[in-house]
């Protein structure tokens, strides 16, 4: 369990936090016109090859520091409130701890996703000086096996540490749908993480478009039993994963490109990680208007979509602004949208 002062110093830091986040929910209620999350990848390789992923590679180089700095700075200038470092595994990245202290120094929410296989005391103590306020670890089954070796058997040990040391934010993911076979170690895993004390959640797995696959009987039961732990926080807006567990679709409005941007790489900004390909526009001329038009464009793949981050966002607008269908150049081919020349 962790020690007292690194206690005092997290409870301080979760009220510090939920206050800058209460004002960014009344900013965003107030004005539409920038973003609230980018995800954005200073590296695409990753230590892993998790069959299921195709967010990888194992041969990219990182981003230039100075380049994550000027994406860093155009996201702030663009108004964002929450900046999550992604990848590939973004800890392969040498000068992580500068991007994350650069999103700071901007006013922005910095957070991380990681697979952990990284995390040693010394590393968790780096992240708490750059200012690092929440990380999230996806942990898909309790043993490895030739799906994903992000298992509990693994990382429960870098669990252990971040309970000792983080000063940040801990959430747990942990996953059912196809592609799991043992879909009771989401339990295993969610109430292990209630244990360490971090908050936990349950995702349902999507295909290579970030499409719905819907539950089988088990797999139910053992998200609502998982819906059942999770405790009030942003990360449980989550009430349109009810219809994906039942294999029906959701009437909702995308706003992704608007309230949520996904920068690759590359620093083009595209709808999120399992549409890439459109907008497709470098963030350095990524405008107002840009946001505008998105915010207002209907996204095909919108009723089957399983990307939590893109539906929390767009909940703050739900009620207003309805979209129009996407200009008649852009077409998906095969669930990916494509420019027609």
């Amino acid at each position: 369990m962790p020690a007292r002062p690194t206690s005092l110093r997290r409870r301080l830091n979760s009220l510090h936090r939920n206050l800058r986040g209460a004002s960014m929910v009344v900013r965003a209620f107030a004005s539409t016109d920038h973003p609230l999350l980018a995800h954005i990848i200073p590296i695409r390789r990753c230590n892993l090859a998790c069959t299921y992923c195709n967010e990888f590679d194992d041969v990219s180089q990182p981003v230039p520091t100075g380049e994550m700095f000027q994406r860093v700075d155009k996201l702030a200038e663009l108004g964002t409130s929450v900046v999550t470092i992604s990848g590939g595994e973004p800890l392969l990245h040498p000068q992580l701890d500068d991007v994350i202290g650069h999103i700071r120094h901007n006013g922005m929410i910095a957070g991380l996703i990681t697979n952990g296989y990284l995390l040693v005391a010394d590393r968790i103590k780096r992240l708490n000086r750059a200012g690092l306020e929440w990380l999230q670890i996806s942990i898909d089954n309790v043993s490895p096996d030739e799906v994903s070796k992000k298992s509990l058997k693994v990382l429960d040990k870098k669990l252990q540490l971040l309970a000792e040391h983080a000063d940040f934010h801990v959430n747990i993911n942990s996953v059912v749908g196809g592609g799991i076979p043992n879909p009771q170690d989401a339990l295993t895993i969610g109430k292990r993480a209630v244990e360490l004390g971090f908050s936990s959640t349950i995702g349902i797995i999507h295909d290579g478009t970030g499409q719905l696959q819907p539950l089988n009987q088990e797999e139910r039961r053992i998200y609502h039993e998982m819906k059942a732990m999770e405790k009030s926080s942003f990360t449980r807006i989550n009430a349109f994963q009810d219809n994906i567990a039942q294999g029906l679709p959701n009437d909702w409005r995308c706003r992704a490109g608007a309230r949520y941007l996904y920068i690759c790489e590359d620093g083009l900004v595209h709808y999120c990680s399992q549409q890439r390909g459109y907008p497709a526009i470098p963030l350095a001329k990524y405008t107002r208007d840009d946001i505008r038009r998105e915010y207002l464009t209907e996204k095909f793949c919108a009723p089957h979509c399983t990307v939590s981050c893109v539906h929390q966002v767009s909940i703050f607008d739900s009620w207003r602004a309805p979209q129009h269908p996407a200009s008649p150049s852009v077409s998906p081919v095969n669930g990916d949208l494509v420019q027609i020349k």
